[in-house]
């Protein structure tokens, strides 16, 4: 029997495998269950610990804001986090807690069956490539199989923290674009 989303967040709500569960609440990805894009992120944060969602603090409405830059909704796409519990104080994941978590993520995508995924930021990048470094990477397609590309780009948050990377953002979401142009994949 092949799980559905709605019964992999079910399921997230009642496991206790990591530590981050004992004082955070889940955050399962969400979006287009057919997407051919699908969106990693490192963690959830605040915002998205209150509300039970990934991307819906400062980082998500500026990924909101990069989508529709080369038009597309946060439905058209699906969007998750390797961790899925807010680490404390939005410190970077441990190793270990990415490792307890990750049977959650690669369900994800077996279950939306993604053409593409981008890795936001260092931490996701480092699931698919472990050798490259997301300055190197970034806006740049890696074919990870003949199904599915992984193509990384800056975590939207840093961004936040740094402005003069916002324009490098705005730059790979339009080679992202240019790519999926190229390659036939529209949603």
């Amino acid at each position: 029997m092949t799980l559905t989303i709605p019964q992999l967040q079910d399921k997230l709500k009642e496991w206790k495998g990591c530590e981050l569960a004992k004082n955070a609440n889940p955050v399962l990805g969400e979006g287009n269950p057919n997407a051919d894009i699908m969106f990693i992120g490192e963690a959830p944060g605040a915002k998205e610990d209150e509300l039970g969602r990934p991307f819906v603090g400062p980082a998500g409405k500026f990924l909101d804001e990069l989508l529709e830059s080369i038009g597309f909704k946060r439905e058209d796409v699906y969007i998750s986090n390797v961790v899925k519990y807010r680490p404390p104080n939005n410190r970077d994941p441990l190793p270990e807690e990415k490792e307890q978590c990750m049977p959650w993520l690669k369900m994800e995508i077996a279950l939306i069956k993604p053409k593409v995924i981008v890795p936001l930021g260092r931490h996701a990048l480092q699931h698919f490539f472990q050798k490259l470094s997301i300055t190197n990477a970034h806006g740049k397609p890696q074919k990870m199989n003949d199904d599915v590309t992984v193509f990384p780009i800056y975590h939207p948050a840093a961004a936040l923290h740094n402005g003069n990377l916002r324009q490098a953002l705005f730059d790979d979401f339009s080679a992202l674009k240019k790519f999926l142009d190229e390659n036939g994949r529209a949603n």
